[in-house]
């Protein structure tokens, strides 16, 4: 055969391969009703097609949050607009499949890693926009970047945006060991700060991989009792703890916390601030996140791989909240 031909042929193969649409079907898990986390069915549904500003993403894995659960039983229907049949997922790593027409950013064929506001990541496609949406760290596989853009930027909106952690000041972390804590160890930790963290018996040598300069078994010690005029306490345990934190802050400090409701009256008693906070997608703040990825000063932290078919034990894992960093679902290769 003629080499230009055969060229030629080659060249017709791959232009049709790259732009090979997606298939008209797909496995997702998903839930028609509110409850537990076994009214998760992995189903075949169709595959979702790209509005013109949406991005459609062949998904390589996604996290596991301890929310999950209580999105999937219903108890967050009215605050995020959560609605069935509910495809939970609200952090992905994968490739660009398809993009809408006023899409501009993204191209199809890139590696990205996403926030979800409204889910849909525990499926083998799903949509995301370029609000939501950055490049994925090179230096990151697929299952480790999907461990990434909630929890870190529920750590960053804290510590960053609500808190402005500065270099110099003392950050207590509680509950380091999990997916936002060990993130925020390491983000306190890249903005020059001093950090304190607490966990179980069984975590404490995560924390000081994590970087902490002090670690506090909370199941030996009360941290109040060693922890003193801290500028910023970052609360991912709630309950009895936050109310215990505002005890070790200094006069003028601040208590972030990503569980409610919020007492301001407890607070005020000791001259600290406090604030809720609800995390939200931000492409711009992700792309920070894969810069400090990309410089070695962050790593997410994957204690649990698991099939799509197992997304009711990665749910029932989730609801301990006892999770070393994350749990992901790896979906397909990459």
């Amino acid at each position: 055969m003629n080499k230009k031909i055969w060229w030629a042929i080659i060249l017709v193969a791959a232009t049709a391969l790259r732009t090979q649409a997606a298939p008209e079907t797909m496995k997702a898990v998903v839930a028609h009703e509110y409850g537990a986390p076994e009214v998760l069915k992995l189903e075949t549904i169709p595959v979702p097609r790209p509005k013109e500003n949406e991005v459609l993403i062949k998904v390589i894995a996604s996290g596991v949050n301890p929310a999950d659960p209580l999105i999937i039983s219903g108890k967050f229907a009215r605050e995020f607009g959560t609605h069935l049949p509910l495809i939970p997922g609200y952090d992905v790593a994968g490739v660009v499949e398809e993009v809408g027409a006023k899409v501009r950013r993204l191209k199809k064929g890139d590696a990205i890693y996403a926030y979800l506001l409204w889910g849909g990541g525990w499926a083998e496609y799903c949509l995301t926009n370029e609000d939501e949406a950055a490049i994925k760290p090179a230096s990151l596989t697929g299952v480790e970047a999907a461990a990434v853009p909630l929890a870190a930027l529920t750590a960053w909106q804290a510590l960053v945006d609500t808190a402005n952690v500065t270099k110099g000041q003392t950050v207590l972390i509680q509950g380091g060991s999990g997916g936002v804590g060990s993130f925020a160890i390491q983000i306190a930790k890249a903005r020059g700060a001093r950090v304190i963290a607490t966990a179980s018996t069984a975590n404490q040598d995560a924390l000081r991989q994590l970087g902490a300069d002090e670690c506090i078994d909370y199941t030996q010690t009360h941290f109040e009792e060693k922890v003193h005029d801290v500028d910023i306490v970052l609360d991912t345990v709630g309950g009895d703890t936050l109310d215990r934190s505002y005890k070790v802050v200094k006069k003028g400090g601040i208590v972030v916390t990503i569980l409610g409701p919020l007492d301001r009256a407890a607070p005020q008693k000791y001259g600290v601030r406090i604030s809720g906070l609800s995390s939200h997608p931000n492409s711009e703040e992700l792309a920070e996140i894969t810069k400090l990825v990309e410089a070695k000063k962050i790593r997410p932290l994957v204690s649990q791989v698991r099939p799509l078919s197992e997304a009711v034990d990665a749910a029932r894992q989730a609801e301990t909240h006892h999770t070393r960093g994350k749990v992901v679902l790896k979906i397909s290769d990459g």
